[in-house]
């Protein structure tokens, strides 16, 4: 059973970096059959997918957010990290990390809960 936590503060400021973990239990991220998403939610919109690491460790980011979001990972912890520079509080989301299923064209199969981030002052 695959379990996804998703960590790191709630709040943080217009033009700092949001920076979120999330801690995969049940699967390793190194697996070739996988890879590990970032998907957020703002309030009263849609999701939002904002990128992914594989197996290998390289980073695929939406179009609309690569300049500023950076993924990367902690094998040994079986971790993966989310950083967000330059918020503004349109950057207040939930924010999920996910599992996506290489056979299945990346559908997801599990998710974490998801976290509230606000960006406010």
């Amino acid at each position: 059973q695959v379990q996804l936590v998703e960590s790191g503060p709630g709040l943080v400021k217009p033009s700092q970096t949001l920076s979120l973990t999330c801690t995969a239990s049940g699967g390793s991220i190194t697996t070739n059959s996988y890879y590990w998403s970032w998907i957020r939610q703002p309030p009263g919109k849609g999701l939002e997918w904002m990128g992914a690491i594989i197996y290998t460790g390289s980073a695929y980011y939406s179009t609309s957010l690569k300049s500023r979001t950076s993924i990367s990972r902690d094998t040994s912890k079986n971790q993966f990290t989310l950083q967000l520079s330059s918020v503004t509080p349109e950057d207040t989301a939930v924010y999920y990390c996910a599992r996506a299923v290489v056979i299945m064209g990346g559908a997801m199969d599990y998710w974490g809960k998801g976290t509230l981030v606000t960006v406010s002052s």
